[in-house]
Order: structure tokens, then C-alpha cells, then sequence
């Protein structure tokens, strides 16, 4: 016989007493509980004096264990590893808290104010060869951490040694770094006096950052110290470089600067008239007020007038943009222009303005009116 098993039944579940409880705790109670407990005085604990080697070492012990118990908590947290290391320092014992930056380091090698505070440390006991060891390491590892290289550069200056500092931005400049670090590098050679040294490393930064700013300081480091040939030809190389289609409006009014200051003023005419010529004319407010001006104290009265001429032109040739069917504007264009005698431009914007004729339904609209 098969055996025979009961049915189960369905499962049954206690009925919760949904009755409220006899004691009811309100928010304003747990708000004044947690504000008495926050009033409650708690007394620091009192301050002990070591006065032997036995208690000393027991301290250190305790305390070392609350350190490490903080780090192996959380061993992602530098604030527990700094920590630690300036307490090993603070008691003077230096190879332990090397010990603790390494260990740091494993941790994290790309904190760059982890490699900053372990080299400082290294420097405050005069330990210069451990600070170079730790600097040479960092740069290897973070080569585009800037601060790494300037705090280098800068121990080895302090500490006198030129050559070495030298060293140490000719292996920062392979890596191309920003603006500032090449400037950093010049000012560097310029406190030495060595003007060829830093002149080489100005011919280095323009190819590096080719900006015009960069050329235009190249050429005023050239003509402060009175090489008035070469920063002429530096203006004349960043105006080659840029091109006709890259012009940059500064880098052309700063070469007319320079000439006015070496009263070359018909060089600084042709400059202004070059950049009138192949700027946009979008690009050229500046330009005409500074040649104006410069016409004004420099110039006489032919020079002021082709000053007025061209600025005039400009309007001319903006308005025609804007519409080119406004002949009374053309007529005056025109007559500028042969005003001027230049008669290849005169037969070239007649073709232009001949070549704007109205649409035919224009002209039957007008007719009709």
C-alpha cells in the first residue's frame, strides 16, 4: 500500500498587533535628546609627560598602531598616510617615514603632492642626494606634471648649482611643455646674463608655440638689448612664417611700433600700408587709427591724405559688400580710385561694377512705376 501522507495546509501568518504603543516617542523628543547629548561637556583626556626612554617607546608603539589601524581601514586615503609620515618625522625618525612615503607611493604613484611632500621632506634635513633620487623618479613617472620639474629646477638654483639646473630644463624642454615653462627657462639664462643662451631657446620656442604673442616677445627681447637688426628680421621671419593668409593684426602693428621707435618712419608706413593691403578688412580698425596717428606726428600733408583716402576706400569697399547694387556708392569708389592713378585697379573695378546689372524684372518693375 502506498503511503498515505496528510495534506498540508496553507501557512498561517500571526496577525501583527497594529494597536499603537503605549509609550509614543515624538520628533521633538529625539530633537532634544540629541541636542542634550551634543551640551554634555566631555573632558579631554589629561596630557601625560614622558619623563623615560620605557614610556616613550610605549607611546610610540600605541600610537603607531592607531596610525596603521587608520591606514588598513582605508588604505586609499592619503590623509592617513600624510599623516603617519609627518608623525615619523615629527620624531625625528627619518627612516621610518621614508619608509611610510614608500609605501605611500605604492599606493599611489600619480599623487603628485605625495612626490612634492616626500622631496621637501628630504631637503628640510638637507638630504640632497635622497631630494635628487626622489625628483628623477618623479619626472620619470609624471613627465607632464609641471610643478615636479619647476620645484627641481628651482632646489637646484637655490643650492647654486647652475649647471645642473641646466641639465634639468634641457630634459624638461624635450618634452615640449607648455608657454611659462619656456619663459621659466629664459628668465633662468637671462639672471646668468647669457643672452645667447637664451636667444637659442627663444629660436627653440617659436618653432615649439609659433603663436605671434611668441614671436612678438622673441623680438622685443632682441631689441631691449639694442640688437635692432636681429628683431627686425624676427618680425620680418613671424610675418614669412604666418603668410599672407594668416596675418595676425598685432604682430603687425608691433612691427610698426618698432620702427616708429627707431624713426624709420618710412619703414613704419610701409609696414601700416602692407597690413591695409592683405588684412581683412574687418582686421583693420586698429591699423588705421594707429596709422593716423603716427601720419598726424610724423607725417605731412600727402601722408595724412592717403591716410583719409584709404580710409575711405575701406568704407567704399564695405558698403559695396553689404550691397552691391548701390551705384552712387560705385561712382564714388570709382572716382577714389582714379583719384590715385593706379590704372590696372581703376580697369578692374569697372569691370566689377559693370558686371552688376539688375536682374531685367527689376528694371520692367521700375518702368511700370
Amino acid at each position: 500500500m502506498e503511503d498515505e501522507r496528510p495534506a498540508k495546509g496553507p501557512k498561517i501568518v500571526p496577525v501583527k498587533n497594529k494597536m499603537p504603543a503605549s509609550i509614543q516617542i515624538t520628533a521633538e523628543q529625539l530633537l532634544r535628546e540629541a541636542k542634550e547629548k551634543q551640551l554634555e561637556y566631555v573632558a579631554p583626556p589629561p596630557r601625560q609627560k614622558i619623563s623615560d626612554p620605557e614610556e616613550l617607546a610605549e607611546y610610540r608603539m600605541k600610537k603607531r598602531k592607531e596610525l596603521e589601524d587608520a591606514i588598513r581601514k582605508n588604505r586609499l586615503k592619503m590623509v592617513n598616510w600624510v599623516k603617519y609620515a609627518h608623525w615619523e618625522e615629527s620624531q625625528q625618525e627619518i627612516q621610518r617615514a621614508r619608509s611610510i612615503w614608500e609605501r605611500t607611493l605604492d599606493v599611489d604613484y600619480r599623487n603628485i603632492a605625495i612626490w612634492l611632500k616626500y622631496a621637501e621632506m628630504e631637503m628640510r634635513y638637507k638630504q640632497i642626494n635622497h631630494a635628487r633620487n626622489i625628483w628623477d623618479r618623479a619626472i620619470a613617472i609624471l613627465p607632464r606634471a609641471n610643478q615636479l620639474w619647476y620645484k627641481y629646477t628651482y632646489m637646484e638654483e637655490m643650492l647654486g648649482n647652475v649647471a645642473g639646473c641646466r641639465q634639468i630644463f634641457e630634459r624638461w624642454m624635450e618634452w615640449q611643455p607648455d608657454e611659462q615653462a619656456w619663459n621659466t627657462y629664459i628668465k633662468f639664462e637671462l639672471r646668468y646674463n647669457e643672452l645667447e643662451r637664451a636667444r637659442m631657446i627663444y629660436e627653440r620656442f617659436v618653432v615649439t608655440h609659433p603663436e605671434p604673442r611668441n614671436w612678438i616677445r622673441y623680438a622685443k627681447f632682441e631689441e631691449q638689448n639694442n640688437y635692432v637688426k636681429s628683431s627686425r628680421r624676427i618680425y620680418e621671419r613671424a610675418i614669412e612664417f604666418f603668410g599672407e593668409e594668416h596675418l595676425n593684426e598685432r604682430l603687425l602693428l608691433e612691427f610698426a611700433r618698432f620702427e616708429e621707435h627707431q624713426k624709420e618712419h618710412e619703414r613704419c608706413r610701409m609696414v601700416y600700408k602692407y597690413a591695409l593691403e592683405h588684412l581683412p578688412k574687418s582686421s583693420c580698425e586698429d591699423i588705421f587709427k594707429a596709422y593716423t596717428i603716427h601720419e598726424k606726428k610724423y607725417g605731412d600733408r600727402t601722408g595724412i591724405e592717403d591716410v583719409i583716402t584709404s580710409k575711405r576706400k575701406f568704407q567704399y569697399e564695405e558698403e559695396l559688400k553689404e550691397n552691391a547694387m548701390d551705384y552712387d556708392t560705385w561712382f564714388d569708389y570709382l572716382r577714389l580710385l582714379e583719384s590715385e592713378g593706379d590704372f590696372a585697379v581703376i580697369r578692374e573695378s569697372y569691370e566689377k561694377a559693370i558686371a552688376q546689372v539688375p536682374p531685367i524684372q527689376v528694371c520692367l518693375v521700375l518702368f511700370s512705376e
